[in-house]
């Protein structure tokens, strides 16, 4: 099979629209008020299908899944502070305030229990501001997984 050229590649990108239709129109809609809980456990399902070895492939995954650009800003024992930000952070806050992130926050607490053996959870706070998503990650060495 022949690789694509830049100019099919570029072809073959689905439109931001189209995005914005499934995962902040319609999934919500289908979920109702059970999006926040769903979201976060399929964020987790997400994780286990696509596990990672370091917290750095975290921040590779969500720039390759379109999900915005994601960084540490704080960093202690048992706890990272993300922020996710970027252009499509920032456009699904403008079109609609109350988007959610717990996809997001559910994928991150999978990856972190995973690499560290340990229960972790995550949370997030949308910076309406500053137009970015601030998730925290903590988790509890003396709560190994599997225990």
């Amino acid at each position: 099979m022949e690789s694509l050229t830049k100019k099919e590649n570029k072809q073959q990108e689905v439109p931001m629209f189209a995005y914005e239709l499934l995962r902040d129109v319609l999934i919500p809609d289908l979920l109702g008020d059970d999006i926040f809980e769903i979201s976060y456990l399929a964020g987790k399902n997400l994780a286990r299908k696509f596990p990672l070895l370091s917290i750095d492939e975290a921040l590779s995954f969500f720039a390759e899944a379109g999900w915005g650009h994601l960084q540490i800003v704080h960093e202690k024992r048992n706890e990272y502070k993300l922020e996710l930000s970027g252009w499509i952070v920032k456009r699904r806050l403008q079109i609609n305030s109350q988007s959610c992130f717990r996809l997001e926050s559910g994928f991150i607490a999978e990856q972190v229990q995973s690499m560290k053996q340990a229960l972790a959870e995550a949370f997030e706070e949308i910076d309406k501001k500053q137009m970015k998503v601030i998730i925290t990650v903590r988790w509890d060495k003396n709560d190994p997984v599997g225990s």
